[in-house]
């Protein structure tokens, strides 16, 4: 299972949804919640804890840690010192996200507030301002980030930029977060436009589950946050299917397969050896496990990217290893195509490199 979190918007919903949202994120095991301060600083102190004391109580119970979005403005119109964050730890944060920076020396500063509260910044901006606060010394055990998500169509990150962005807070050894959206139709942000709520441009309107295994694919993503509430139960269980730390693919299978060739897809531990080649990847354990098993032949037409195939007992040595297709190639009859990844899917190839750990779900 994946490091999943929801958001909850609190004043945009009404409390008894927010917290039947959290129950179910429980059964799910979801460990963080996103919400914000942005639209309630027009509220007193005393109004803002009402809002968000018994959400945030709600999630403690299941040990969900809770982040709260907030900017320098909110400060202002709240009467909150940036060295005494006392009315964060009283509505029950677990840390802020500073939607916005003060000056570097400011957030350092606060990183040592005697609540515990982390600070969550801002990835998708100029990296500079991370490194601005990093060079001031903050308790970096309490510094993470995440990127920002975008309810207008068309304004989501590119892939490239993200890429580019993630790799340099990964490479400071910061805990990284990023964004995907539900499609539920009723699904809802913090603004009145909702187009869906995603990080990644590219991500805007593909299945949830999709976009969260483009984010774990890339090995720079350690949280997946849903952006809009509320999403469906469907949504959550697919994504309960996702193994950490892997590439994970789904695919249409071609036939009905053999028990053998079930568990060589499903059951065994997939990695893609270390010496790869242009038109594949390879899997190898499963030929010592199973080489005394039977797999016939079947299904062995031509190969084309994205196909799945196992050896089958006309390549003897090699019978049971595991393949997948990244360029179209001859089959001499010895490669069972057993499933083609996903169409939609495909890209996800291009993460799937040296050793790196793979598996099929359904």
């Amino acid at each position: 299972m994946i490091n999943l979190g929801i958001s909850i918007y609190p004043d945009r919903s009404d409390i008894n949804e927010d917290l039947k949202y959290i129950d179910l994120a429980a059964k799910y095991k979801v460990k963080k919640v996103f919400t914000n301060l942005l639209g309630l600083g027009y509220k007193s102190k005393d109004e803002i804890k009402e809002e968000f004391n018994t959400r945030i109580n709600h999630a403690h119970k299941y040990h969900m840690e809770v982040i709260v979005d907030v900017a320098p403005y909110i400060f202002e119109e709240l009467g909150i010192s940036y060295d005494d964050l006392s009315f964060f730890s009283e509505i029950g944060a677990d840390g802020i996200r500073m939607d916005e920076n003060f000056d570097g020396n400011k957030e350092a500063i606060m990183s040592y507030n005697k609540y515990g509260l982390k600070l969550e910044f801002n990835a998708s901006g100029n990296i500079n301002q991370i490194e601005n606060i990093l060079a001031f010394k903050p308790k970096k055990e309490k510094i993470i980030s995440s990127h920002n998500f975008y309810p207008q169509k068309y304004t989501g990150l590119g892939l490239d930029y993200f890429l580019e962005n993630s790799k340099k807070i990964k490479e400071k050894d910061i805990v990284l977060a990023a964004f995907i959206s539900s499609n539920s139709k009723d699904a809802f942000g913090p603004w009145d436009v909702n187009e869906g709520l995603c990080t990644l441009e590219m991500h805007r309107n593909m299945p949830i589950d999709l976009q969260a295994r483009h984010l774990i694919a890339t090995g720079l993503i350690d949280e997946v946050l849903i952006a809009n509430a509320y999403a469906s139960e469907e949504e959550f269980e697919t994504l309960s299917k996702i193994i950490e730390d892997k590439v994970n693919f789904k695919i249409d299978k071609e036939y009905e397969l053999s028990g053998v060739e079930e568990k060589i897809l499903y059951d065994d531990e997939h990695f893609a050896r270390g010496d790869i080649s242009d038109y594949m990847r390879r899997s190898s354990m499963t030929r010592v496990k199973y080489k005394d098993s039977e797999i016939k032949a079947q299904n062995t037409r031509d190969l084309k990217r994205g196909d799945v195939v196992i050896l089958n007992d006309n390549y003897t040595r090699y019978k049971g290893e595991l393949h997948i297709v990244l360029k179209d190639m001859s089959n001499e009859g010895n490669k069972n195509v057993v499933g083609k990844i996903k169409n939609e899917e495909l890209f996800l190839l291009d993460y799937l490199n040296s050793w790196d750990k793979f598996v099929i779900i359904d």
